[in-house]
């Protein structure tokens, strides 16, 4: 073999030996060209939102204003608010007075107070209660000008298991009198409502 042979086979190999190289490189990725994608953010449980509840102590206190009359009225409840459970009976009371703004002299009479309670949950609403009415059994009412008040205790039947709270809405008709000698009244209607959880 010639001397020229020599470096024509030796070149071959080498320009071969290259080729493999570069052939089992291929598959060789620099990192800046790897993908990037950012990875799905795992969802978190939304935190369960607490029940209102306006009884929450115990006990409330409101005032409202119906034409000429300020309303004072409070709200209890005999049963511990742990004891609010869907099967029982749940009691909830009554206090109301009221002013009337100019004061004349004039008596003023709550002639009916009803309760319609609506038991609830953050998905449902519910078929709701009996409504439960207080009629006055004097004619024209029941005195509630300040210092006489009404008191009474309404009571919430049992709700469906599923409910969470009661939407309790509550009525007063009023019948105000035209001045403190007549036999002539105006009425006037207020309305509220409290919302109570129901214990688990």
């Amino acid at each position: 073999m010639t001397r020229t042979t020599r470096s024509t086979v030796r070149t071959a190999a080498v320009l071969a030996a290259l080729t493999l190289g570069l052939t089992g490189c291929s598959s060789f990725t620099p990192p800046w060209s790897e993908s990037t994608a950012t990875p799905t953010p795992t969802p978190t449980a939304t935190a369960e939102q607490p029940v209102p509840n306006d009884i929450s102590s115990g006990s409330t206190a409101r005032e409202m204003v119906a034409g000429p009359l300020d309303v004072s009225i409070d709200y209890w409840s005999t049963l511990s608010m742990d004891q609010w459970t869907a099967g029982v009976l749940k009691p909830v009371s009554v206090s109301l007075t009221t002013e009337i703004t100019p004061d004349d002299g004039q008596s003023v009479y709550l002639q009916r107070a009803t309760m319609i309670a609506t038991p609830a949950s953050a998905t449902e609403t519910f078929d709701p209660l009996s409504a439960q009415v207080d009629s006055a059994t004097t004619t024209p009412g029941y005195l509630v000008i300040d210092p006489y008040s009404y008191t009474q205790t309404f009571m919430v039947a049992a709700v469906p298991e599923g409910a969470t709270y009661v939407t309790l809405q509550f009525t007063y008709e009023f019948l105000v009198q035209s001045t403190p000698t007549s036999s002539d009244y105006a009425k006037q209607t207020a309305s509220e409502t409290l919302t109570v959880a129901i214990a688990p």
